[in-house]
This record gives structure tokens, C-alpha cells and sequence, in this order.
């Protein structure tokens, strides 16, 4: 299942199971799980490691050095998990020393082609990154999170689950679990309704969210006197927790 024009390092590991086309290039300390394929000229460096069906589509760049000025040779780390899509021109760099020494993405990804994730970047599940879409280092994008085309994103924000981030926006401070955020800088518009529909919530579940996305930013409320409020009605709504977890955990600051 390897291609006899492809480069593969010795000290790879690829399993019996795995495609790697021609031209590409595999290099030191590469773990390739069993269902993936690597296309054609895309180039995978290491230590990286990449687990069970996923596609990495032709001139992708996986697992090379972070672009941070800092770096200075360490030895750091990409782990990439199941059934991701990684389109064509998709550059994922290792992480660095000075933080988690890891780029970790998840499992079930769609990531388009041209995008960018930066060095100790942490990608949830069954994220969507449109065209173009570009992480500073040590960003957090949580589970079901949408990034529209050409979207940027500060260094350390977080876009919380199920958040939808507009094309063409970019995000300098955090973006709660739930909202639509859209501009440059990005600010709120509102919960991503028709995402939580697609997901299974329940109609009483999103007039939940509804609900608590009024509370942080409707009533003019202190953020610390909105999270009071969100906290006390979780414990009947549940589904309230994500966009807690965001709010009390921000580094960056909330969009608001």
C-alpha cells in the first residue's frame, strides 16, 4: 500500500493497512494507523502521530516545525486522531516547548483546503474548518464548532462547542459555546439554532440556550453576574455547561 515513488523514512511506522501515494514524503518517528491514506506529494514529519482512517489529501503539510521564532529544535509533537478529511494545502504544525509540547486534533474532522493550525493548537470532534480558515498558536476549538472561510483566529482564544464563527471574521477574543459570531473583530449574533436542530437538540434545549445567550448578553449584566445566573440553572439544563465552561475558563476574554 505504498507507492514505490513515495519516501518513506525507516524509522516510520505505517500500518499494513495504511496508503501512502506517490511522491509523498513520510518522515522520522511518523505513526500512520490502519485506513489512512496519504496522497500524493502531501508531506508528513514528525514526531507525529496519525491514527485510524483518515484522508490526507495531495500538498498537504502535516507535522512540520512550529512557526514560532522561539523554537529552537525541541523535541515536540502532532497528534491527529480518527476519520479526519485534511484537504489539499492544509498546513498542521507540531507544538512548542513553551506550552503543551503537542498539536492535538481529534476525530471526525472536516478540514478544507488552505487551512492553517498553528503550533499547540487543540481541535475537538466533528469540527468544520471552511476554506482558508487560520489558527494563531494555542488556539482551543471545541466539538461541533464551524469556522467559515477565510476566518481567523487570535492566539490563545477558544471557539466553544457548537459555536459558528461567519467567513471572513476574525476572532481576538473568545467565542462561547452556542454563538454565531460574525466581523472583525468578531461579536455575537445570536445561537446557532439551526446547528443544535441538525444535532438532536430538542426545541426546549435550544429556548434554553436562547435563554441563557440573553442573559450574558442582553440584560447587561457583569459577566461574573451572568455566569451566577447560567450556573443556578444548570443544574436543571444541563445543556447549559458548555457555554458555562467557556465563560468561566476564558484567557483571552468573551466577545461580548
Amino acid at each position: 500500500m505504498i507507492d514505490e515513488r513515495a519516501v518513506v523514512s525507516p524509522k516510520a511506522e505505517i500500518h499494513p493497512d495504511a496508503y501512502v501515494g506517490p511522491y509523498a514524503i513520510i518522515g522520522d518517528d511518523v505513526v500512520i494507523g490502519r485506513g489512512t491514506r496519504v496522497e500524493a506529494h502531501a508531506v508528513v514529519k514528525g514526531p507525529t502521530t496519525i491514527g485510524e482512517d483518515n484522508r490526507i489529501f495531495q500538498f498537504a503539510s502535516i507535522g512540520d516545525d512550529p512557526q514560532d521564532k522561539k523554537y529552537a529544535g525541541e523535541r515536540t509533537r502532532l497528534t491527529i486522531g480518527h476519520r479526519n478529511t485534511i484537504r489539499e494545502y492544509v498546513t498542521i504544525n507540531r507544538g512548542t516547548a513553551q506550552d503543551l509540547g503537542e498539536t492535538r486534533i481529534g476525530d471526525d474532522n472536516w478540514i478544507m483546503a488552505y487551512v492553517h493550525i498553528a503550533h499547540d493548537c487543540v481541535i475537538g470532534n466533528h469540527t468544520i474548518f471552511a476554506n482558508a480558515a487560520t489558527l494563531a498558536g494555542h488556539v482551543r476549538i471545541d466539538d461541533y464548532a464551524i469556522l467559515g472561510g477565510f476566518s481567523g483566529i487570535h492566539q490563545f482564544c477558544r471557539i466553544g462547542a457548537h459555536a459558528f464563527l461567519a467567513a471572513h471574521s476574525f476572532a481576538s477574543m473568545d467565542v462561547p459555546a452556542y454563538v454565531t459570531a460574525a466581523g472583525r473583530p468578531a461579536e455575537p449574533h445570536g445561537i446557532n439554532a439551526e446547528g443544535l436542530k441538525r444535532r438532536g437538540f430538542t426545541p426546549q434545549q435550544i429556548r434554553n440556550v436562547r435563554e441563557a445567550y440573553k442573559v450574558v448578553y442582553r440584560q447587561g449584566l457583569k459577566l461574573e453576574d451572568a455566569i451566577a445566573v447560567l450556573a443556578e440553572r444548570a443544574a436543571e439544563q444541563p445543556e447549559l455547561e458548555p457555554m458555562l465552561d467557556t465563560l468561566r475558563d476564558s484567557r483571552r476574554g468573551v466577545a461580548r
